[in-house]
């Protein structure tokens, strides 16, 4: 009996040390396994490029090629030239209807992708990689408008204004309804089309516009995670910001996000 005893206690002991030596893995930090999994959310692939690529380099060819300056001119005696008629300037306000429809959504409680302040943000950067880039291509091209008015027809703000808004739809509530996204690029290709009913645009404009608009939400898109890791690292001490914010069209100002 004394050697059992013994020989418990012996085993009851190693045992004890073996598990004491055992530490617990450490845990992934919170805040780095959230920028991981809203990276994997937010993952975008290079063949997701394609088609807004297509339609960028499709409008620049068109300012350098006979053959689609024919479509061009095409389009603009198919709808302007054969059928004169009065201007709407239903475009002005179809370009924004994407913008206030993501938010309309939202508001009706349809479940997004991401947060409202997120996606405030995402839109916002959007529109600034738009703005900015169709400015600098349309101050580098020097395409004369169909009705002569100035030389900055290339591409289509208001098509790319319009696009930006539409990509967005579809991203954040895809997992919804793939309607939504629809019904936003119906009213982007509405926007193009009215920008060229009132012989304001080329074909080629408004297919360069809607790609614009679509690669800028793209990319933005895709960096978001990276930048709302800079952007709130002190988010537990403000939940209120206010970002820039500039279109050729509206100016410059800014935007009011709060974190709800």
């Amino acid at each position: 009996m004394p050697v059992v005893t013994i020989a418990l206690m012996f085993q009851v002991t190693q045992l004890k040390s073996q598990s004491d030596s055992i530490k617990p893995a450490a845990l992934p930090d919170s805040s780095s396994s959230q920028i991981l999994a809203e990276k994997r959310l937010h993952k975008w692939m290079p063949i997701q490029a394609i088609v807004p690529a297509a339609l960028i380099t499709y409008g620049v060819i068109a300012l350098h090629t006979d053959a689609l300056q024919d479509i061009n001119e095409n389009f603009q005696n198919g709808i302007w030239v054969q059928h004169p008629h009065d201007k709407y300037h239903l475009d002005n306000y179809l370009q924004w209807t994407p913008g206030v429809a993501l938010y309309g959504l939202k508001l009706a409680g349809v479940k997004s992708h991401d947060k409202l302040r997120d996606m405030s943000v995402i839109y916002g950067m959007s529109l600034v990689i738009n703005s900015v880039s169709t400015q600098i291509v349309k101050g580098t091209s020097h395409e004369w408008r169909p009705d002569g008015s100035d030389n900055k027809s290339f591409p289509s703000g208001h098509t790319s204004n319009a696009f930006v808004a539409a990509e967005l739809m579809r991203l954040e509530y895809k997992s919804q309804s793939p309607w939504y996204g629809i019904a936003g690029y119906a009213v982007a290709a509405t926007t193009g089309f009215y920008r060229m009913y009132n012989n304001k645009h080329w074909f080629g404009d408004v297919m360069a516009g809607a790609g614009f608009g679509i690669l800028s939400t793209d990319i933005s898109w895709w960096i978001y995670p990276s930048i709302k890791r800079w952007l709130f690292k002190n988010e537990q001490k403000s939940t209120t910001m206010i970002m820039p914010f500039y279109d050729p069209n509206m100016g410059a100002g800014f935007g009011l996000v709060h974190h709800f």
